[in-house]
């Protein structure tokens, strides 16, 4: 039986290769349903939901083997029930949680039973789903699901609370958002969204892609880029978790699908050039 960890890969490892470290056993209070780590280059830091705790951990960068976290963000005051997703703000130090219909702001250095220190609300039929930051624009990016399934990509000032409404909404059958979002990534201008494609065919039931839009962009507009996964194996690609690699210009993508468990490494240097 699989056991809660944060496994750590050479960047170019291949294959079989085992990590080169791990933060696993009970001091590090690390549960088997954290679906999402966020790694904060500027403090040097790794912060990790705990939805079975209701907790948000923050771990060095370094940690190895049982090593606790060194902040835990937990009780009635913070109001998590079942944080996943959640986005760092490294720049202006703040954690942003989303709880249903609801995002929590915390301070990055809370501790303890902290409250957050701003909530912003949608409506009641609103379900937000990923976000992203982007310090440089203070501009908030939130996946969600609205009424009747419709998904959407709100776009929000940073410091938006109570029930602010977004600056724009990218939403709609061009968009080719489908039944599923997976997570988001906010870069400079770009808005990068994992998701299953809108009006897949019978034959490729599950293919996910990866799609890029500006900040700037508003209503139902096509993504100005999208990447399909392909397959692995034979296999359509089980898409649990992407990230970014600018330095490298790739997005490396963690799949999910047995027997191919897997990290896929691909290049996007378009999304990375000219900015």
């Amino acid at each position: 039986m699989a056991h809660p960890q944060i496994a750590v890969f050479a960047r170019l490892a291949e294959g079989g290769k085992p990590p080169v470290r791990r933060i696993e056993g009970q001091q590090t209070l690390l549960g088997r349903a954290s679906h999402a780590i966020v790694y904060n280059e500027i403090h040097d830091e790794i912060v990790v939901p705990q939805g079975f705790a209701q907790a948000i951990l923050t771990f060095r960068e370094a940690a190895r083997g049982e090593e606790g976290p060194i902040r835990v963000i937990h009780g009635n005051r913070t109001q998590l029930r079942d944080p996943d997703p959640l986005a760092v703000d490294p720049v202006h130090n703040e954690i942003f949680v989303p709880e249903d219909n609801r995002i929590l702001v915390f301070p990055r250095e809370a501790n303890g039973n902290a409250a957050p220190i701003r909530v912003l609300r949608g409506a009641d039929d609103v379900q937000f789903e990923f976000p992203g930051v982007l310090p440089a624009h203070n501009l908030l990016v939130v996946s969600a699901k609205a009424g009747q399934g419709q998904n959407q990509l709100l776009i929000f000032d940073r410091l938006a609370q109570g029930n602010a409404k977004p600056l724009r909404v990218i939403g709609g059958p061009r968009t080719t958002l489908g039944d599923e979002l997976g997570e988001l990534r906010a870069y400079r201008d770009w808005i990068v969204v994992a998701h299953e494609v809108n009006g897949r065919t019978p034959a490729d039931p599950t293919r996910p892609a990866i799609s890029v839009w500006s900040i700037h962009d508003q209503g139902d507009v096509p993504p100005r880029w999208s990447m399909n996964l392909g397959l692995v194996d034979g296999l359509p690609v089980d898409l649990k978790g992407f990230d970014l690699d600018p330095k490298n210009r790739t997005i490396v993508v963690a799949t999910g699908r047995k027997p191919n468990n897997a990290v896929l490494t691909y290049s996007f240097p378009e999304l990375f050039e000219g900015r």
